[in-house]
């Protein structure tokens, strides 16, 4: 393997494993004893300063209009403060190894909310098979027909935390790109708006009845750090220098991480029905990302969209 080979490879796997992290640091922040709320504006906060220090060091500055901002907060809202918020209500009930996997249905959802507003074609019969075949994969992980199936509370935050994804990416493709702002400060930015929104909802919501403990206020600090501020920037560098599809890539391994570090440091146990479903999962996203070739031999191009300033691809 060449070391530029082997560069990228290197960069990818941490990359997933800080991506794919990240419900293990949530899931050990909410047995410490903080709650969903304060992990959310604790690690936009904490996200929101790595980026600035980062577009500061690329001298990137923050936008001045207040449209763009107003786009901003709409972007925060559903990229970050909300899929944020329910992500730790839902690991509350479930595993850490079933949240990766059920945001690995983010894409799903943005080719479906594509489909409803016109704004994406199925293009393939492949594309649809793969639509179809990711819902029937989540719908087996769920098993609504089971006594002790995943349809609680929790399970259906996590997948409305996915579809929050999906809507923001369809909004920030309409009405953030093209920005003449550096996408460091673009998205420093959007975490600043997010922790705007969590802080509000921080101070009128409950307070934990214990104190943190010293692993939670770890978890939430390496995730706010690492898994929020950090990967944006290598995620950048890998789209920059390997490109979109390289970098699209790490979000097949992020619900394989999720899964191996839930068994490995919680001892998480998966069931073969959703380790079966994981597996449907993937492989509709896989065939979602199926473009058919031009008559010139290149693929139809895609739609460009920001990368979004969050954990999970989103997390």
């Amino acid at each position: 393997m060449r070391s530029g080979q082997l560069r990228t490879v290197l960069r990818m796997a941490v990359l997933a494993l800080l991506w794919g992290s990240g419900f293990l640091w949530i899931k050990l922040a909410l047995n410490g004893g903080l709650t969903p709320i304060q992990i959310t504006a604790a690690r936009c906060a904490l996200g929101a300063t790595v980026l600035l220090l980062l577009a500061r060091a690329a001298r990137q500055r923050l936008p001045r209009d207040r449209r763009t901002w107003g786009h901003l907060v709409v972007a925060a809202l559903f990229c970050n403060a909300l899929p944020f918020f329910l992500f730790g209500v839902g690991e509350q009930t479930v595993d850490s190894g079933v949240a990766g996997v059920l945001n690995a249905t983010t894409p799903l959802w943005s080719l479906l909310i594509g489909l409803v507003l016109g704004s994406e074609r199925a293009g393939h019969p492949l594309r649809l098979a793969g639509l179809l075949l990711g819902f029937a994969g989540t719908l087996l992980i769920f098993a609504p027909w089971r006594q002790h199936g995943l349809t609680s509370p929790g399970a259906l935050a996590l997948l409305g935390a996915a579809a929050s994804y999906a809507v923001a990416f369809a909004y920030m493709a309409r009405h953030l790109t093209g920005r003449r702002t550096g996408p460091l400060a673009l998205s420093a930015a959007q975490l600043l708006a997010a922790t705007g929104l969590a802080v509000p909802a921080l101070a009128a919501a409950p307070t934990a009845p214990t104190a943190p403990t010293p692993t939670a206020l770890a978890a939430v600090v390496v995730l706010g750090v690492f898994g929020t501020g950090i990967t944006f920037h290598l995620n950048y560098r890998l789209i920059a220098e390997e490109g979109p599809t390289t970098a699209a890539t790490v979000g097949y391994l992020l619900p394989v991480v999720s899964v191996a570090l839930g068994a490995i440091v919680l001892a998480e146990q998966l069931s073969a029905r959703v380790v079966t479903g994981m597996t449907v999962v993937l492989l509709g996203v896989g065939l979602t990302r199926f473009r058919p070739r031009t008559p010139d031999g290149t693929h139809q191009p895609g739609r460009t969209v920001p990368v979004p300033a969050s954990t999970e691809h989103a997390n």
